[in-house]
């Protein structure tokens, strides 16, 4: 798992042996079964997590218990409830396992520390952060401006192997269309 997480922070920038026990020295591992929540409305949001084997998703239930999926998170990714994080308060999106799920924990106050101690970890969560605000523009322009049967299109390219993966309702929840809609779209 570390050397995987290493080259995660490595795709952004260069550590020696030291620096990177350091920053691993700093997470916890935790493993969750499919269907086990990471995250649950109410919960304190202590941790961010980052994926080394599994599929996970960020949900948000409306008071009608419409469910709308924020994010989905696989290997070598980052969930958790942001909101809650980073403002230190109660989570308001459950997080799921999909799969099992192999992951690294990030405590808010470490991530701090981190970024504190070492400017390398700052740019590096600086960028990854960047990197997320852009995605999700994207997907909120995607809304905005594509039919659903163009977003289809869209993350099948982008993440095919997610069709294998999701389950149909799953994915047609995350795209805003009825499963129906969706099974029509890979009809054609």
């Amino acid at each position: 798992m570390s050397i995987t997480l290493r080259r995660h922070f490595e795709e952004l920038i260069s550590l020696t042996d030291q620096e990177f026990d350091y920053i691993l020295s700093h997470f916890t591992s935790k493993k969750l079964k499919k269907h086990q929540f990471l995250v649950q409305i109410g919960d304190e949001v202590k941790h961010t997590y980052w994926v080394n084997k599994g599929l996970l998703r960020a949900v948000y239930t409306d008071d009608k218990d419409k469910e709308y999926i924020l994010q989905f998170a696989m290997e070598n990714w980052w969930i958790t409830d942001y909101q809650a994080y980073f403002m230190q308060t109660k989570a308001i999106v459950n997080v799921d396992c999909l799969e099992n799920t192999e992951l690294l924990c990030l405590s808010y106050e470490n991530r701090e520390k981190l970024c504190a101690e070492m400017h390398k970890v700052e740019y590096f969560f600086r960028k990854k952060a960047n990197n997320g605000y852009v995605a999700l523009q994207k997907r909120m322009l995607s809304f905005l401006t594509q039919n659903a049967k163009e977003r289809y299109e869209i993350l099948l390219q982008q993440y095919p192997n997610l069709f294998q993966r999701a389950s149909k309702t799953i994915i047609a929840t995350y795209l805003g269309v009825s499963r129906e809609t969706l099974s029509r779209f890979n009809n054609k």
